[in-house]
């Protein structure tokens, strides 16, 4: 199956409900906390809901989970998983770094993503065996690879969540290990995972993530030639954390993370 229909429905939603939240952040929003003390927007709401009844106007079979509490049983075996906007405190202070992550998992495998950056135009999807790509500002397409790095000392590195790294066990560990490389960064994770998607960075690190956050993140890594890891060393979605990288860097970054996991640090 080559899922063009559901690409297509996909990157139109995207497109339909980044103006919407384009137009909620022009009229300036507040955010209130949920229950996990992470911000929500009444643009959040109102874009989970536009994705949901598009993707079930189309395919009324598939199932749905999005961040805000969509919900819908899947008779099909598939469901698509949503983060109608990922960074909201990037959106709330008006900065261009938030985006949209929209997937389909068809029987526990994650076989579409796309991470659609409406401040900035730009728009990264993948379709297992189809390759990763990105659309640029100006309407064209490119196909997008993960560096060919191998040398850490020339590695860019992203850490997310830096401002949470003291409530990690880890941080000591991190911090000497971070000296190694040639720069870290920590834009955002869907912007960071993306770096190292189109080979701008080598390696990523997300310490606590839902579903939602990585989903689309996995299937475009993978498709981009990287590598997609969670600290235990499986490769799940579902795990609460992963690691991305180029392949050059895979052995350097299980070894790091699986040595702290280990240590029940992780």
């Amino acid at each position: 199956m080559d899922f063009s229909q559901e690409l297509a429905v996909c990157l139109r939603l995207l497109g339909e409900a980044g103006q919407v939240a384009l137009d909620y952040q022009r009229r300036g929003v507040t955010a209130d906390a949920k229950a996990d003390d992470s911000p929500v927007t009444e643009a959040d709401r109102a874009c989970e809901v536009l994705f949901a009844d598009g993707l079930a106007a189309v395919f009324p079979r598939d199932g749905q989970m999005g961040e805000e509490g969509a919900s819908r049983p899947a008779v099909s075996g598939r469901r698509w998983i949503i983060d109608p906007i990922d960074g909201t405190r990037d959106y709330v202070r008006r900065n261009r770094l938030w985006s949209m992550l929209l997937a389909l998992e068809v029987e526990g495998e994650v076989k579409l993503g796309a991470a659609h950056f409406p401040a900035l135009g730009e728009t990264y999807f993948a379709v297992r065996g189809q390759g990763a790509w990105r659309i640029n500002p100006d309407g064209t397409k490119n196909r997008i690879y993960v560096s060919g790095k191998d040398a850490i000392e020339e590695g860019v590195i992203c850490v997310n969540s830096m401002q949470n790294i003291t409530r990690w066990p880890f941080a000591d560990d991190l911090i000497h290990w971070l000296d190694r490389f040639w720069a870290v960064r920590s834009l955002g994770g869907a912007l960071d995972s993306m770096f190292v998607a189109a080979g701008h960075a080598d390696a990523w690190i997300e310490q606590g993530a839902k579903p939602w956050d990585l989903a689309a993140i996995q299937v475009i890594t993978e498709e981009a030639g990287g590598v997609f890891f969670n600290f235990d060393g499986g490769r799940s979605i579902y795990a609460g954390n992963c690691a991305t990288c180029t392949p050059g860097f895979e052995a350097e970054l299980r070894a790091f993370v699986a040595a702290e996991h280990a240590l029940g640090k992780m």
